[in-house]
């Protein structure tokens, strides 16, 4: 099976074409190699996907026949992700929460405050 039709089939992508763009990007790898979305997978291949700043990686059970339930997905790969990633992604999720965006507005009265005791301490 190709390897966008396979992300599809067990309900990583929402659409097939989200996962051949992804494919096409370098956001999936096979066994450490960049691949194009024909590429052909085979059980017992290890995949690596990078989405939302996070490398997951998975283990290749079995090739379903066509798209899975979200409860038989389990059947199909089994989520290797080393546990690293998803606390650099909590950290991610802290880091956005403090800091605003650039343009925003004006500076809070606490981010004046902050701002005032930082000269303060020159």
């Amino acid at each position: 099976m190709r390897i966008d039709k396979f992300l599809w089939c067990v309900r990583y992508y929402k659409t097939r074409s989200i996962a051949t763009e992804a494919c096409k990007k370098g956001h999936v790898k096979i066994n450490a190699d960049n691949i194009k979305p024909s590429k052909l997978v085979f059980s017992g291949e290890k995949i690596q996907v990078r989405r939302n700043q996070i490398n997951y990686e998975f283990l290749i059970i079995d090739i379903p026949k066509n798209r899975v339930g979200a409860k038989l997905v389990d059947l199909y790969i089994k989520d290797i992700t080393d546990k690293s990633q998803f606390e650099k992604l909590d950290l991610l999720k802290y880091s956005k929460d403090y800091y605003r965006k650039k343009g925003t507005g004006r500076p809070t009265k606490k981010d004046r405050r902050d701002i005032d005791e930082y000269y303060e301490e020159d």
